[in-house]
């Protein structure tokens, strides 16, 4: 069951399992104990033997980065998006009123399909693995999109003489790359977590997610130097024909390679395929299986046969991530019927998130106030810039003053970004100084406060270089939004599980994936409430400046809701 690998340097332990209550499950234990004394594989804890886990071999710190440059290169393609979507969509003539409905397309076609994407994922039976297919797949759509998106006006203009006609054709092509784009990056996040906890240890995963931080914030500072530089009069400018050529040029060559590196740095035991597990060790995991019962974030399955007596081809490692275990929850081991697969549905998922607890309810609230506030803020920020601190005009002709000036306001707003970027990896580090003294809510609380009195003052003074140094402040908050509710939800599991083994119950303990899937689709609603809502009051307020004071007001109000109604943890 252990997969092995020439960089494994530290012996697994064996499995501590729960006191039995019958004489069978005495002869189960005695057997799971002799068991692990074996070289080729063991249990890491009284829950691996119920979710069927297997603990991965230690991973070298080479594998581990370069396992996470996909992280820098997804990030940097997302920092191109995020600083030139808006500016390019509003120079090929769609109206004001319409342009934040770009991003609603693909957060609906998450909130529907992620479910489905990421049962198929889990049972994926490919020979390279459960993951990497769906890795590889999402990166070339991704690839695709990102060259609709910065090359359909160019490709449409030289195809095209008729002006009006021409206009049509551009804003669906670069309307339809955009929504192309962000559906597969922000898909591809999951399956990428999944590869990571599949393949890693409990402390590689650690080591891995710190890498996969680092190199996230260094791939958008990078991305958003690039848009920052003025590419137009360059040499690469007068050689690929525009800036947003040689923008689309260092875009896909960091794509392509660092896709390409992540998807041969560590190997992926493929579904099905479990060598070193032998036939009384996974009899013994089902066993324990039946034997538990299932709490909140487990799926109803179809009846399946309890015979113990059936061997088990393969024995499936849990997944962690938002994408994977949130449809493996509870139990994780394969059945050797098929159509006892258990199938995560949209239908499932928000039964388990009404059933959720309070505390878990109440921090999705909070991450969902916080992502709509974020994302009013992010993802029209240049637009922002050019429009509001510049005082250009994106609609004016491309050889105008006003247009000129619009543009040079899109690119200090990529410098801006570019801090931003900076400020979220620094921050990552300070937060360790500071959970000490203010705790996991504390630091909730900060970087919500923070973020909202920063954004109040951009959209009340918006001066040039008072804008540029409030810019950390969104670092802080992106930080903020990719640790702190997820370090929440592993105490609040820790204390439930604590609980449980002090009331000396047999009740397994609830899949962490559903509780990450909930919070996934908060970004993906809150993405959906800005761009269903903004656009209008954006028209209705006849002016951008509305954006960044609608973020101030919304963290604002995360602040008093994480103020009374996040649970306090140690």
């Amino acid at each position: 069951m252990t997969l092995l690998s020439e960089d494994q340097s530290v012996r697994p332990q064996p499995c501590r399992l729960p006191e039995p209550g019958k004489q069978t499950d005495a002869s189960l234990l005695q057997h799971s104990t002799d068991y692990t004394g074996s070289k080729e594989g063991y249990m890491e804890s009284g829950e691996c033997a119920v979710f069927g886990a297997v603990e991965p071999p230690r991973r070298s710190r080479g594998r581990l980065i370069l396992h996470g440059l996909v992280m820098f290169g997804r990030e940097f393609c997302y920092a191109v998006e995020a600083a030139f979507v808006t500016p390019v969509l509003l120079s090929v003539g769609l109206p004001r009123s319409l342009y934040s409905l770009v991003w609603l397309i693909s957060p609906i076609l998450g909130f529907l399909l992620q479910p489905i994407i990421g049962s198929a994922s889990d049972y994926c039976r490919s020979s390279w693995g459960r993951r990497r297919p769906y890795i590889l797949v999402l990166g070339i759509l991704m690839m695709i999109g990102l060259t609709l998106f910065l090359n359909g006006d160019a490709v449409i203009s030289a195809l095209v003489s008729d002006r009006s006609l021409r206009s049509i054709w551009s804003i669906v092509v670069v309307m339809f790359g955009v929504v192309l784009f962000d559906f597969a990056a922000d898909f591809i996040d999951g399956p990428i977590k999944a590869y990571l906890f599949d393949v890693c240890s409990h402390h590689d995963k650690e080591r891995g997610l710190h890498y996969h931080a680092l190199l996230t914030g260094l791939g958008g500072a990078c991305g958003y130097l690039v848009g920052a530089m003025d590419w137009g009069h360059s040499v690469l400018g007068r050689l690929l024909g525009s800036e947003y050529q040689v923008i689309f040029f260092f875009s896909a060559l960091t794509w392509g390679i660092f896709l390409t590196v992540h998807l041969f740095s560590i190997p992926e035991q493929p579904l099905g395929k479990d060598p070193s597990a032998s036939e009384s060790s996974s009899t013994s995991a089902l066993r324990l299986l039946v034997s538990h019962s299932n709490g909140y974030g487990a799926l109803v399955k179809e009846p399946v046969s309890p015979t113990l007596t059936a061997p088990v081809t393969d024995l499936r490692p849990r997944s962690f991530s938002a994408l994977g275990e949130a449809n493996s929850v509870t139990s994780s081991a394969k059945q050797p019927n098929k159509e006892a697969q258990k199938r995560m549905t949209f239908k499932s998922l928000m039964k388990a998130i009404v059933d959720m607890p309070s505390h878990y309810r109440c921090l999705c609230v909070s991450h969902l106030l916080g992502w709509t506030a974020f994302l009013c803020n992010m993802l029209f920020f240049t637009d922002f810039m050019g429009q509001i601190v510049y005082r250009g005009n994106p609609y004016a002709d491309h050889n105008s003053t006003a247009y000129i000036t619009y543009e040079r306001g899109v690119e200090v707003g990529c410098w801006g970004l570019c801090i931003n970027a900076v400020s979220s990896a620094l921050y990552s580090y300070v937060q360790r100084f500071l959970l000490p003294y203010i705790g996991l809510k504390g630091l909730y609380f900060m970087g919500y406060f923070v973020f909202g009195m920063g954004t109040s003052l951009i959209g009340l003074f918006p001066n040039v270089i008072a804008t540029l140094i409030l810019c950390s402040v969104f670092g802080v908050m992106s930080s903020t939004l990719y640790t702190i509710p997820f370090n929440l939800i592993a105490e609040y599991q820790r204390e439930e599980e604590e609980q449980l083994k002090l009331q000396g119950s047999n009740k397994s303990p609830r899949g962490t994936g559903m509780d990450c899937a909930a919070l996934t689709c908060m970004v993906q609603l809150a993405q959906i409430i800005v761009g269903a809502g903004l656009g209008a009051l954006v028209n209705v307020a006849g002016s951008v400046i509305v954006v960044v004071l609608s973020a101030s007001t919304m963290s604002l109000f995360g602040c008093i809701f994480i103020a009374f109604f996040i649970r306090y943890v140690e």
